[in-house]
C-alpha cells in the first residue's frame, strides 16, 4: 500500500511541452514531489493535449484530470467581467461548470494537500478547507500589467491599468485562502500588498546543469542569440526595443531569434532588419542557444524569474541583460553576466565581449558555476516539501 501523502496539483495550462515558464516548472515541481507523493494532476486547457505529452507526464502522476476551456464561454465571461472587479485573467481561466467539476474531484480524492500553481487556476480550490493549501505566485501578475500599460499605445492603455488594479486587489485578497504562500523570487514578494507578506516563502527555479551544459559551436553560429516563447509580451516587447533601440546603430551584429510561436505580426515587425534570423519552436532548444556567442535578455517589462538567461548561462554563454531581469536573479553583475540599463549601455556590454573573447569566456564560465551553485530543481523541491508535508 503507498503511504505516500496525497497531493492535488492544480495549473491554469497542462505542465507540457516546456515552450513557457509555468509549464517548465509545474513540470519539474511534480517530477521531484512524486518522489514523495502521490500526485493527482487538474490541468485546464484552451488545446488538445498530445499524447506524447500526456505520455511525459504519466510516469510522476497517479490520475491526470484534463478540463477543456471552451472559446465561446472564455469570452461570454471576459465581455461580462467588464462590469465586475473580476481580473480579466481570473474570468479567462474560471469556469462555474469546471468548478463543480473539480469539487467533486475533491471530494472523490480527498488531498492531503493542495498545490495551486498561479493566481489564475485558483477560485477553484480556494473555498476547500479540509487539508492545507499552498498557491504559487510565481511572480507578481499586477507589476507586469502595469509595465505592460505604460508601453500601451493610449487607445489600450485603460484596459491594462484596469486589469492591474483588479489583479494587485485579488493578489492581496487570495492570500487569506491559502496556509502558504510561494514565489519565484525575492523580487516579486515585495509586490504583493499584504501584511503578512513576509511569510512568502519565495523558491526559485532550478536548472538541469547536466542537460544545458557548454556546448561545441555549430558550423552557423550568430553574434546574438535570444530564446523565449515568442507570442509571450514581454518577449515581443524586449526584441523590438533591441532591434529599435540597439541593433540599428550596429547593422553588422547577426541576432537570432529563436523560440515557439513567432506571430506573423511579430515576424513582420522585424522583417526590415537584414541581420535578424527568426526561428520557431527548436525539438531541442539548447541547439539555439548554442549558436550564439553572447546571449541577450533585454527585458523592458514583466516579472518574474527569466529562465532563459539560467539556461544560456548555465551553458557557459556569456550574457547582458537589464536591471529588470537581472534583479530577479542571484548573480552579481559584472561577474556572473553584464547589465545595461540603457541602449547604450548594453551596445557597450556587446561590444566588449565581442572584443574580448577572454574576458567572454570568463564571464560565461562565471555564470554556469553560479548557475549549478545557486539554482536546482532538487533543493526547490526540498524547499517546497518542508513547507507542504504538514499533518493535516
Amino acid at each position: 500500500m503507498d503511504k505516500r501523502p496525497t497531493l492535488v496539483f492544480i495549473a491554469s495550462r497542462f505542465p507540457y511541452p516546456l515552450e513557457k515558464g509555468d509549464k517548465l516548472r509545474g513540470y519539474n515541481l511534480i517530477k521531484g514531489l512524486s518522489k514523495t507523493h502521490q500526485i493527482h494532476l487538474i490541468a485546464l486547457t484552451n488545446e488538445p493535449i498530445n499524447q506524447s505529452w500526456h505520455d511525459e507526464i504519466a510516469p510522476y502522476v497517479v490520475h491526470i484530470d484534463i478540463f477543456p476551456l471552451h472559446k465561446i464561454g472564455q469570452w461570454i465571461r471576459l465581455v461580462s467581467c467588464i462590469f465586475t472587479q473580476q481580473p480579466f485573467q481570473l474570468a479567462y481561466f474560471t469556469s462555474f461548470n469546471i468548478k463543480r467539476k473539480v469539487k467533486k474531484r475533491l471530494s472523490e480524492i480527498n488531498p492531503d494537500h493542495i498545490f495551486c500553481q498561479m493566481i489564475r487556476p485558483a477560485e477553484y480550490v480556494k473555498n476547500y478547507h479540509r487539508c492545507y493549501k499552498t498557491i504559487d505566485y510565481m511572480d507578481t501578475l499586477s507589476i507586469g500589467m502595469e509595465r505592460r500599460a505604460k508601453k500601451a499605445p493610449w487607445y489600450t492603455r485603460w484596459i491594462y491599468q484596469m486589469e492591474a488594479a483588479r489583479l494587485k486587489e485579488y493578489e492581496q485578497r487570495i492570500f487569506n485562502y491559502f496556509e502558504f504562500q510561494t514565489m519565484i523570487s525575492q523580487q516579486d514578494v515585495h509586490y504583493i500588498a499584504h501584511p503578512d507578506q513576509r511569510k512568502i516563502k519565495v523558491i526559485p527555479n532550478g536548472i538541469d546543469t547536466d542537460f544545458f551544459h557548454p556546448m561545441k559551436k555549430p558550423e552557423t553560429t550568430y553574434d546574438l542569440v535570444f530564446v523565449g516563447n515568442l507570442s509571450y509580451a514581454p518577449n515581443i516587447d524586449a526584441m523590438k526595443w533591441f532591434a529599435t533601440h540597439v541593433l540599428r546603430h550596429e547593422p553588422q551584429w547577426r541576432l537570432l531569434i529563436a523560440g515557439a510561436n513567432p506571430s506573423s505580426a511579430f515576424i513582420q515587425s522585424l522583417k526590415k532588419y537584414r541581420n535578424i534570423v527568426i526561428e520557431g519552436w527548436q525539438p531541442d532548444i539548447r541547439s539555439a542557444y548554442s549558436k550564439g556567442t553572447i546571449f541577450i535578455a533585454p527585458m523592458q517589462i514583466g516579472t518574474g524569474m527569466q529562465n532563459k538567461l539560467l539556461e544560456a548561462m548555465a551553458m557557459g554563454i556569456p550574457c547582458v541583460t537589464t536591471p529588470l531581469a537581472s534583479e530577479a536573479l542571484d548573480v552579481i553583475p559584472g561577474h556572473d553576466l553584464l547589465v545595461g540599463g540603457n541602449a547604450e549601455e548594453f551596445a557597450k556590454h556587446i561590444k566588449f565581449l565581442l572584443n574580448n573573447p577572454t574576458d567572454a569566456k570568463i564571464i560565461g564560465e562565471h555564470g554556469r558555476n553560479t548557475v549549478k551553485n545557486t539554482y536546482s530543481w532538487e533543493s526547490a523541491v526540498n524547499t517546497l516539501n518542508e513547507l507542504i508535508i504538514l499533518p493535516r
